[in-house]
């Protein structure tokens, strides 16, 4: 048997020790969709945010979202009954998800320098990591500790090469999202108990529509204010992709996943997205591709590996 077929194996009997009634080809094929479907999500939302004001923009993503998720809950098995005590987390979960991660996030992007946003956020892994042993007394094995700094070490690198501007007129825009950052680990680890206890769709669903009911009051204002003969049927389609691709696909997927793995498991392969939309402009947008991006790429991928191999 060949070596590269010896590491699949181990990869599998990994991922099968880890789940409980899931096999390994579903959970890599969950894997591969939610990371495809949120890479491509980064070309769509750069477009459609060039269009439609972005407080706007989530306005309507999240009105969509929201109705989607609760109409598929509707029509959908639910069992067992939400206890009074979890509905409480799961109105935390709404708060951390749109109003702290989602709206923050637009907030600081505004307030700071081109590229920060993405910079911050690829230090997610390391957060979700580090809480993960905090809150869910995850074992910070030395395969995966090193995997992860690793990995979050080569989306840097990617980004680096774009020449950050650093300045101190950053540093609030900077902080709003390092904040939005930690809302989106926060949501991550606090939420497996439940996932695994409801179920993803129902922890998704609740929580999504409880964080834009908080987010209604600012957003219809954006809505109220904006001038529409601006938005194309093509900005539009950015709105639904993102709302159904992100908020429906990406978010329930997320929480399957870590209902049936560790959050610090699941978290490196978040660093894995800026590759595959990097290399889907290169191929749809013609964007180039520099040295930058194949040695993140190869210290991304070499990261993955010693978490998983």
């Amino acid at each position: 048997m060949g070596r590269a077929a010896q590491t699949g194996m181990e990869a599998g009997r990994k991922l099968k020790a880890a789940s409980v009634g899931q096999s390994f080809a579903m959970l890599a094929g969950a894997m591969i969709v939610l990371q495809v479907v949120a890479s491509i999500c980064y070309p769509i939302a750069k477009y459609g945010l060039g269009i439609i004001e972005p407080f706007t923009f989530a306005f309507y993503r999240y009105i969509l979202s929201s109705t989607v998720l609760l109409t598929i809950v509707r029509f959908t098995k639910r069992d067992p009954r939400i206890e009074r005590r979890d509905w409480g987390r799961i109105v935390l979960l709404g708060f951390l998800i749109i109003p702290l991660n989602q709206t923050l996030f637009l907030v600081g992007q505004n307030l700071t320098g081109a590229g920060h946003g993405a910079f911050l956020f690829s230090t997610t892994p390391v957060w979700i990591f580090i809480l993960a042993i905090v809150h869910l007394k995850e074992r910070p094995t030395w395969r995966r500790t090193t995997g992860i700094v690793l990995a979050t070490f080569g989306v840097m690198t990617i980004m680096l090469s774009g020449a950050l501007d650093v300045g101190a007129e950053y540093l609030l825009g900077d902080a709003i999202i390092l904040i939005s950052v930690l809302a989106w680990g926060y949501y991550t680890v606090l939420g497996k108990r439940l996932v695994q206890k409801y179920g993803a769709l129902r922890v998704t669903a609740y929580s999504l529509a409880i964080g834009s009911a908080m987010y209604l009051p600012i957003g219809s204002w954006f809505a109220w204010q904006y001038d529409y003969s601006q938005a194309t049927l093509a900005a539009w389609g950015s709105v639904v992709y993102m709302a159904l691709g992100l908020s429906v696909v990406v978010y329930v997927l997320w929480y399957w996943l870590l209902k049936y793995l560790e959050a610090s498991q699941i978290a490196v392969y978040h660093n894995v997205q800026p590759v595959i939309a990097s290399a889907l402009a290169y191929f749809l947008l013609g964007e180039a591709l520099g040295p930058a991006f194949i040695i993140g790429g190869l210290i991304i991928l070499a990261g993955v590996l010693i978490t998983e191999v």
